[in-house]
């Protein structure tokens, strides 16, 4: 062969060779462009489920804080609305003995201005504690509840239902319908 067809020859199997380099080189491109967009389509689907994530946080922790505030406003208002709750308790033996006085003097005349003077103190004391929330628990010829009445005896009664109040001991007290004190009561059989 000729020097002209040789380096003919090595000129074209140089090209062959720089093609097939080329398409190695095209191939290994493609390979890595296809990874690479593999890789970011998992890291964008990672960003995406770490956003859900986020946003799941998020929304439970704006729930949280919601109840949070809605029950320390509810522990708020039950201080207020029961803040003179031991006071009261402590103000119930006065009504007491006040009912007591008013119900163990004699009718005569002599005392009729003091039995009317405790009457007024007694009615004046009642209407400021209800202006408070607190209501009385004196009512006769009811059924008989265990939420509000206290039974300390049971007496057998033609005049009254099975199971009603007949008669009232010591009246009950409840302060914004939460049980102060129970009546104490009698019950028909």
């Amino acid at each position: 062969m000729s020097s002209k067809d040789k380096n003919l020859h090595d000129e074209q199997n140089s090209d062959q060779i720089e093609i097939q380099d080329i398409e190695l080189e095209k191939d290994k491109s493609n390979q890595c462009k296809i990874e690479l967009a593999s890789r970011i389509a998992e890291l964008e689907q990672n960003l995406e489920e770490s956003k859900k994530i986020e946003r799941d946080i998020l929304l439970r922790t704006q729930a949280e804080i919601e109840n949070i505030r809605r029950r320390t406003e509810q522990y708020i208002e039950k201080a207020h609305k029961f803040a003179l709750e031991k006071f009261l308790n402590e103000l119930l033996p006065i009504i007491d003995n006040l009912e007591r006085a008013i119900e163990s003097t004699n009718k005569n005349d002599e005392k009729t201005k003091t039995i009317e003077g405790l009457n007024l103190t007694l009615k004046t004391f009642l209407d400021i504690i209800s202006k408070f929330g607190i209501e009385v628990i004196s009512k006769e010829n009811i059924p008989f509840d265990p939420e509000i009445h206290q039974a300390i005896s049971i007496i057998d009664s033609t005049e009254h239902k099975s199971g009603n109040v007949i008669n009232i001991m010591q009246k009950g007290y409840t302060l914004n319908k939460r049980l102060l004190r129970p009546a104490i009561v009698t019950v028909s059989k």
